[in-house]
């Protein structure tokens, strides 16, 4: 994402402040003018700017401090809820209710990408099991019919349009009453685009609108016209009424930052962000912790709800073969299809501390991601006993022609079946190991828990399985070492996130149900960790930075 860019000089401005002996006007002015270049440098309204630095200013008087507090920590608190402000409007945005029909109207400019995010939008909803279903009311650009008949074919999604009819009124109406009558949640109508200036394409919009009432009006907007977001927000809110914004093109122009806060300032809240073409580039907005990405501070609530939706709890089964060190080839197939299904890996990488979201580039995620659907071709040519075997990797060297047989039915090489059994001999040893280490999977500090002594055996497995090259990047064997102290720091970041947010649901939870939390979110950080390694993303670069934070 190209605001990654501004990301790495605000945080570099804020670093200046621990670098800084003392924190006085000087220090607080030189970081100032370093964060307000930045946001100039990203086209946001020099107005908002001024604003940022002056209620900066007024919260931070040096000469009425009092002597014992933490000047810096109050200098990044100020400046974060200023760069918070300038994201936030301030309303609420409108909550589908599942179980109803809601019926979701897009509007806005041609080429936005808006016919694209509606697909986006539908795809969204329907991996969480909402029946989503869009209907194509544009019968003004040629082939945009086409466009939504060959996208939501592609994902499964439900459709509705016409060759022959021209009245995008009529056409916008009955595939709302089809929809309803077929008991859909997620009626998303895509509609025209059109300028502020064009008064009969916004009659049309108005009509469209008083026809199928929609619970929710969309503006979809291209980031790349910066500023220009403003104007046009507003011209469309004055004819309809915009519920929230969705912006496109954030990770192909430095514009965005402008169109973030310019659209903001209309007080239409941002729901989600376009990042990318790609069906699943699509990012739910909260402004708190968008601000903690852009920063490299993650966004741990929101890694948590995406590992939360596998309902990795469910399968007591394999969480107890895990405990015991068993990992059979499915259970190597079950955490690929839950990466799979947490979505694209630079989305994951961002909301980690200490991450940014480019760390991977497009072409080597895409490569990735294609490598891991490749392996699990292979394993889709698997019966029934090779995948339930405890020890997989002992089955296919004591009868090498089931490598024959499964690379035949998969349409790879032997070479290839055989990479695959070798990746899954490592990623066992890791759980075989872990398994084996008395009080990993127990509530409470896991420092205490567990026998120092295994933990150092389960580090020298590790750097056996690493690249040595790697691992001297890393510090060689201290380095690793304080790899798995950091671990321990994520695991209890995230283990107090969701024991407040358990805590906000029930008001008494009990002390056994905490321990069953614990030993849960342990085994979902391993597994994740330990799937990321298993396919060799791109010379390790990825599993590097990762083990930093994770392993």
């Amino acid at each position: 994402m190209v605001l990654a860019d501004l990301g790495r000089k605000i945080t570099t401005a804020l670093q200046s402040l621990s670098r800084a002996t003392i924190i006085n006007e000087e220090v607080l002015n030189s970081m100032l003018k370093q964060i307000c270049a930045a946001l100039l440098e990203a086209d946001v309204n020099i107005r908002l700017v001024k604003n940022l630095r002056e209620n900066v200013r007024a919260v931070i008087d040096f000469d009425e401090m009092a002597g014992g507090l933490n000047k810096r920590r109050m200098i990044q608190s100020a400046v974060f809820k200023e760069l918070v402000k300038l994201v936030d409007p301030g309303v609420k945005p409108y909550q589908p209710i599942k179980g109803k029909p809601n019926v979701i109207m897009f509007v806005g400019l041609q080429g936005s990408g808006k016919t694209t995010t509606c697909t986006k939008l539908a795809y969204h909803y329907l991996r969480k099991n909402w029946k989503s279903c869009l209907v194509c009311a544009d019968t003004f650009r040629a082939g945009a019919y086409d466009q939504v008949k060959q996208n939501c074919t592609k994902a499964r999604i439900p459709f509705y349009g016409s060759y022959t009819e021209v009245d995008p009124v009529v056409i916008a109406s009955t595939g709302v009453d089809m929809f309803k009558k077929e008991g859909f949640e997620m009626i998303i109508v895509d509609t025209s685009g059109r300028h502020k200036q064009e008064e009969s394409l916004f009659e049309e919009m108005l009509a469209v609108a008083n026809a199928i009432k929609p619970d929710n009006i969309i503006f979809v907007m291209d980031a790349t016209i910066g500023q220009a977001c403003e104007s046009q927000a507003r011209a469309f809110k004055d004819k309809v009424d915009i519920g929230s914004v969705i912006i496109t093109k954030l990770d192909g122009h430095a514009k965005g930052g402008g169109a973030l806060s310019a659209v903001a300032a209309t007080e239409s809240p941002i729901i989600f962000i376009g990042t990318g073409e790609h069906i699943d580039d699509l990012e739910p907005f909260k402004t708190k912790p968008f601000i903690n990405k852009l920063l490299g501070m993650g966004d741990i609530e929101g890694l948590l709800d995406k590992v939360n939706e596998l309902k990795l709890d469910d399968n007591d089964e394999l969480l107890e073969k895990l405990k015991h060190g068993q990992f059979t080839l499915r259970a190597m197939y079950e955490q690929f299809q839950n990466i799979m299904k947490m979505g694209p890996f630079s989305q994951i990488m961002g909301m980690i501390p200490g991450f940014s979201q480019d760390l991977m580039s497009k072409g080597s995620e895409q490569e990735s991601m294609a490598k891991l659907k490749r392996l699990m071709t292979i394993m889709d040519s698997m019966n029934e006993g090779e995948l339930d075997h405890r020890d997989g990797a002992k089955l296919f060297s004591k009868q090498p022609t089931r490598v024959t047989r499964v690379a035949q039915g998969s349409g790879v090489t032997e070479r290839d079946v055989k990479d695959l059994i070798a990746q899954y001999t490592k990623f066992a040893a890791v759980v075989k190991k872990m398994g084996g280490i008395k009080g990993l999977f127990k509530g409470g500090d896991m420092a205490k828990n567990v026998n120092q002594t295994q933990m150092a055996k389960l580090n020298q497995q590790m750097a056996k399985m690493m690249d040595p090259r790697i691992l001297q990047q890393m510090g060689g064997m201290s380095g690793l070492h304080n790899m798995m102290r950091q671990l321990q720091q994520v695991l209890i970041l995230v283990w107090r996130v969701e024991v407040r947010r358990v805590i906000c649901v029930y008001e008494k939870v009990s002390s056994k149900c905490i321990k069953l939390g614990w030993r849960h979110i342990c085994i979902k950080m391993t597994l994740l960790t330990s799937t990321l390694h298993t396919f060799d993303l791109h010379t390790f670069d990825v599993y590097k930075y990762v083990t930093k934070t994770i392993i």
